[in-house]
């Protein structure tokens, strides 16, 4: 297994940015806190000597007071950034445009209201019918078409059961109800193919009904939406 299949993928949004950095904050606690104790342990029973044990479990007040207050303090520098994080996310947007996500058993259907009426499913392609440079169990037949660096506001819901519209290097991960309505806003910084799968358990073939979101410049968007309307 190569190093980059082990690691985030490259953010393509603020939204993709925020979370990875957050991430990155709270494994540098975690490593930090893993190899302390990994040396306490050390400390304990790899050296033989039994005043070092006495020293080690005499009771103590200052040793207890500390070992109960510096994990609330670890836990609050953890927080912050975190808190942080959602503060911004949530934070009021002007997107330009929207696109309605529908979550179905087991396929995706996607809608514009922006001057043009564009409604279209997305199916996943069968293996067999994949080419040879095609990802399995990730391609469509009708990827969502969005442009570059226009602020995009996503409105998610559901036909039927609990689905949830996933895409890591966007940092977007949010959940269609059925009944409900759930809506993120974010920016796509450059083009290519960015795919995604439903992240939320909802039947027999939750695990074959990926996203692929195609970002283009926004005057080939434009043409697109003519195009396609």
């Amino acid at each position: 297994m190569k190093l980059e299949n082990m690691l985030f993928m490259d953010p393509i949004s603020f939204s993709g940015e925020i979370v990875q950095s957050v991430h990155d904050h709270v494994m540098i606690i975690i490593t930090l806190i893993v190899m302390s104790i990994s040396y306490v342990f050390f400390m304990m029973f790899c050296r033989s000597s039994q005043i070092m044990g006495e020293r080690l479990f005499q009771s103590s007040e200052i040793l207890e007071t500390v070992w109960t207050v510096f994990p609330v303090l670890i836990l609050v520098f953890a927080a912050i950034p975190s808190l942080h994080s959602l503060y911004i996310l949530e934070e009021e947007k002007n997107p330009i445009i929207s696109v309605k996500i529908l979550g179905n058993q087991w396929y995706w259907t996607y809608e514009f209201n922006t001057g043009y009426h564009i409604n279209y499913n997305s199916y996943m392609i069968p293996s067999s019918d994949l080419g040879d440079s095609d990802l399995r169990n990730l391609e469509v037949d009708n990827n969502l078409v969005l442009p570059v660096g226009v602020e995009t506001r996503a409105i998610i819901t559901s036909s039927d059961v609990i689905h949830s519209w996933a895409i890591p290097p966007l940092g977007v991960k949010m959940d269609a109800v059925p009944g409900r309505i759930n809506q993120t806003v974010f920016s796509i910084s450059m083009s290519g193919l960015f795919y995604g799968q439903c992240s939320e358990i909802c039947g027999s073939l939750h695990s074959f009904m990926p996203i692929c979101v195609e970002a283009i410049p926004l005057k080939n968007w434009l043409k697109w939406l003519e195009l396609s309307s």
